[in-house]
């Protein structure tokens, strides 16, 4: 199967234009590209820019060249919605689409292909991550002043000490993020009479997003580079499907303060609530409780109110009152589908990815879209008939999908005898089984894209690389996190998967980590220009396959890379870093019959096949 895109979806792989199978590995870029260059804070949200992230345009040859000579053939490339349209709904920074357009020509240059990443977490910068332009929140009645101080956010401008590492996840159980990504997604069903300029609230803002990411992809519709497009970074279901609004969703911190839903939307109208403390990633609550919106301030500004009093969710003047506890969980009496329970990917995100999958397709045919489910949780199902196009052929669709060692990533602190099931919420202990443990979580996300017949990616994982207070700042000493990569590399491997490790982030300095938030997960540090645990993110991988890969294994202890595949006529292509092989490497061919090119000068060792047939090959030190 050949073709004129760079990369095209075969089934349950991705092919190059020579038809081999290729496993694309590469970072995300980057984690500073979250916030404006310009230090507006959150004060000025109209008047900012993102013209330099990732990072200048005279540094672009220097970081790209770096990218490449890692074995990296992709990036990850995170947006935002913000950057793109700050300054106020249809009004689009075309300064920093201009400024893309430059840095992806540049990666096109240095043979890289680009995923454009539109990134968000817990909805917006206003309500304590990234995202969303400000607008979006004022559109519906608040006031961003007031975020903070009424309980409906949490950040680190406004919280104080309830601030911390790890801490911004909270902000999926605070008012706004919830009611905003409820708006966004299932806004015609939850809050059917509230209106935006005329249109409804959810196909308000959807337009809106939906609009500007198609405008920026056709101001880089030029740039070779790109081979996809993600459609939404790890979307959170808000209140839709809450059983009842006197509990909460799952809690993803290690600690802090949690609230049912129901004291969110009273806080959010003026009422003093209260919120429990907890500790051990929600799983132990604390019997300390802390006032939430103590100065009784509402989030809303005048002649605005909480969608969900007005829905009948909740009632009451002088004391709130919940009045139906289970109104997320079902559609409600004035839908066609009134009683029957909601499923968010089904009935609310899958028919979103699709629609903003028609939009970017119509100019760009040759784009790859990477889906995501909820972060940790369901995962949007894509059979081949839900793949169907308007035009009757099928998009191409990846699933996309973030995992991350949690108890590491934090507690900040790595042992390799000690791990979590995320999914199952279940511990693991005992070096053995968390190497297996690793292999497992991310098979189960590997089948599950299979059973649809589409490629799984794993489009996040990482490391903190502040572990143990950031020792290894001081001594220089990586192996502790050499080891945890490798951990996760080898689970990589063995499950054959793409994948783009996060994150390089150009900025990035000892004392504020990432830029972001004080996350500290870059590969790469901007204060002592050079990279951190190369060996562990940068080894040997099959680039390119002619034919059906089978297994891949890495043995860091020996340094001994190992490949076996159904062979077809042509090129197999195998990335052999310096690092690891410092005095030369020696390959051998175990089973088959194939002639070996070791270009050591490009890295790469190139088995070529006359026939099919068969292949196992090993790469060792020079001996």
């Amino acid at each position: 199967m050949k073709s004129e895109a760079r990369y095209v979806v075969d089934g349950m792989y991705i092919k190059d234009r020579s038809g081999r199978t290729v496993i694309l590995r590469g970072c995300n870029l980057g984690g500073d590209s979250k916030i404006p260059v310009s230090d507006a804070g959150l004060q000025h949200p109209r008047e900012v820019s993102f013209v330099g992230r990732p990072f200048a345009e005279a540094d672009a040859d220097l970081h790209f060249s770096r990218i490449a000579s890692w074995g990296f053939t992709v990036i990850r490339f995170v947006i935002t919605w913000e950057a793109v349209e700050h300054a106020g709904p249809g009004i689009y920074d075309e300064e920093y689409l201009s400024y893309l357009r430059v840095i992806l020509k540049k990666a096109e240059e240095h043979g890289l292909s680009v995923i454009i990443d539109p990134h968000q977490d817990v909805w917006s910068r206003w309500t304590g991550g990234d995202g969303a332009p400000a607008w979006t929140l004022e559109a519906v009645g608040f006031d961003l002043s007031a975020l903070a101080e009424s309980g409906a956010a949490l950040t680190s401008e406004g919280s104080g000490s309830e601030w911390g590492l790890m801490r911004w996840p909270l902000n999926y159980l605070r008012y706004a993020t919830a009611t905003m990504n409820t708006l966004f997604f299932a806004g015609s069903v939850f809050a059917p009479s509230m209106m935006i300029e005329g249109q409804g609230v959810q196909e308000w803002l959807q337009d809106r997003y939906i609009q500007a990411m198609t405008h920026t992809a056709r101001r880089l519709k030029d740039c070779e580079a790109i081979i996809g497009f993600g459609l939404f970074n790890e979307p959170h279901q808000g209140f839709i499907g809450l059983k009842d609004i006197m509990s909460h969703g799952r809690v993803l911190a290690p600690s802090g303060t949690v609230c049912s839903a129901f004291d969110a939307m009273a806080a959010a109208s003026g009422f003093t609530r209260t919120s429990r403390r907890f500790t051990l990633g929600g799983k132990l609550l604390l019997p300390l409780s802390v006032p939430l919106n103590p100065g009784g301030r509402s989030v809303f500004r005048e002649g605005f109110s909480c969608p969900w009093k007005k829905a009948g969710v909740w009632s009451g003047d002088t004391a709130p009152i919940p009045q139906n506890r289970s109104y997320f969980s079902v559609f409600p009496i004035n839908h066609p589908r009134r009683g029957e329970p909601v499923s968010f990917t089904e009935d609310f995100l899958k028919p979103f990815q699709r629609t903003l999958m028609q939009s970017l397709y119509r100019k760009h045919k040759h784009y790859i879209f990477f889906a995501e489910g909820i972060p940790m949780g369901e995962r949007v199902s894509w059979p081949i008939e839900d793949r169907v196009r308007e035009d009757e052929g099928y998009f191409s669709v990846v699933d996309a999908f973030h995992w991350y060692d949690g108890v590491t990533l934090l507690s900040r602190r790595w042992r390799p005898w000690l791990t979590a099931d995320g999914e199952r919420g279940t511990a693991v202990l005992g070096k053995a089984r968390v190497k297996k443990s690793i292999h497992t979580q991310l098979e189960r996300m590997v089948l599950r894209a299979a059973a649809d017949g589409v490629p799984g990616f794993l489009a996040e994982f990482g490391l903190p690389f502040n572990l143990n207070r950031g020792s290894a700042y001081q001594s220089g000493d990586y192996s502790r996190h050499e080891a945890a990569l490798a951990s996760y590399y080898d689970g990589v491997d063995s499950n054959l998967l793409h994948s783009t490790i996060w994150n390089y982030t150009a900025g990035n300095t000892h004392a504020k980590g990432d830029g972001w938030n004080g996350e500290d997960l870059s590969v790469y540090c901007g204060e002592t220009l050079s990279p951190r645990a190369v060996k562990g993110f940068s080894r040997p991988y099959a680039m390119a396959v002619c034919g059906t890969p089978r297994r891949m294994s890495f043995n860091t202890k020996n340094a001994e890379f190992s490949l076996e595949w159904d062979g077809e006529a042509g090129e197999t292509e195998v990335y052999v870093p310096d690092h690891w092989y410092p005095q030369g490497w020696q390959s051998l061919v175990v089973c088959g019959t194939a002639r070996l090119e070791e270009r050591a000068d490009r890295q790469r060792l190139v088995i070529v096949s006359e026939s099919a047939g068969f292949l196992s090959i090993r790469i060792s030190r020079r001996s």
